[in-house]
């Protein structure tokens, strides 16, 4: 079995050795510890014998780190900025500290402003934002609030629906220029021959161009040819971004991309879309008190929620009807 080195150094030596590097002069470091040069002299005599190295240079009152010694220095200040990061919350007097987890569109599309809203009016109160699309890192624990992609219910998380989801083609000014496109005209049988953006579905309730245009009309995806994307990417967001720059037709998830509709960056195709009877829900854990920090985010966030914008008389389907 390999020897375990570090079980033989006293973790205090690595404190010696940052301040003997930062100061390069051992009285200095000793001051800044609170103990003598001799001391700092012999930590860091018994830390280059157990490595077996030399980690300093010395000549007369001068210091250099050799090589190795740079390289530990730089592990070793790493390791204790990290620690002393992940310390941070248990400070007395420090600021609140709140970890939220969103999936990657809700973070790009909409929780970005609201985030930079909340940090601006609240100083004190640190968020620590965890992006990701995988189901377990959003559900778990370790959070205080949620924003998870569902129909309302979950096992460990009271829900709240923050944006509905209700998909909708939609593509910027420009690509519907460069087509030469009445955007209220466009007929489901008319996507097929534009450039539809896709992403890659590792959700199976996520709904790409295909399960979209089978639930709003049946009838016409049997007639006609399956929608083949013109760009396919591994995120959402991305997908959004493309559609944004003029790339093509992306599937809008009309709350999330409701300023971009406001705005005029995005333009709804025709006047069909579809709810599918999930949406992204804020969640506070059932079966713990939240912080009081993650209330106040919690109602920031329940406070901003947007509604979709609708173009007048749209054919709205649900999961479940079925349109043509």
């Amino acid at each position: 079995m390999k020897d375990n080195l570090l079980a033989h150094i006293p973790l205090e030596a690595f404190r010696v050795f940052d301040a003997a590097c930062r100061h390069m002069n051992f009285s200095r470091a000793g001051r800044e510890l609170n103990i003598t040069q001799a001391a700092v002299s012999r930590r860091i005599k018994g830390l280059e014998d157990h490595l077996d190295a030399p980690l300093f240079t010395r000549r007369g009152k001068n210091l250099a780190l050799t090589p190795r010694g740079e390289k530990l220095f730089q592990r070793v200040r790493a390791s204790l900025d990290y620690l002393e990061e992940s310390l941070e919350p248990f400070r007395t007097g420090a600021g609140q500290s709140i970890a939220l987890a969103a999936s990657g569109s809700v973070s790009h599309l909409w929780l970005g402003k609201r985030l930079r809203d909340f940090a601006r009016d609240t100083p004190d109160v640190a968020i620590r934002l965890t992006t990701s699309d995988s189901p377990a890192d959003l559900a778990s624990e370790n959070n205080d609030l949620v924003i998870l992609y569902s129909a309302g219910d979950h096992p460990r998380w009271d829900l709240t629906l923050l944006v509905a989801e209700e998909l909708a083609p939609v593509a910027s000014p420009d690509y519907i220029a460069r087509k030469g496109l009445d955007a209220t005209a466009v007929s489901l049988a008319d996507l097929a021959g534009l450039d539809l953006i896709d992403y890659e579905r590792f959700n199976a309730n996520w709904i790409s161009f295909r399960p979209w245009l089978e639930r709003v009309a049946p009838e016409a995806f049997r007639r006609l040819p399956p929608p083949r994307p013109h760009l396919t990417f591994s995120t959402y967001a991305l997908a959004v971004d493309a559609a944004l720059s003029g790339d093509g037709v992306a599937l809008g998830s009309l709350g999330l991309v409701a300023e971009q509709l406001d705005k005029g960056t995005l333009v709804q195709l025709g006047h069909t879309s579809l709810s599918t009877g999930y949406g992204y829900h804020l969640g506070l854990p059932k079966f713990r008190t939240p912080h009081p920090a993650a209330l106040r985010l919690h109602e920031h966030l329940l406070s901003a929620r947007t509604r979709p914008k609708i173009p007048d008389r749209p054919h709205q389907v649900s999961i479940g009807e079925t349109g043509e």
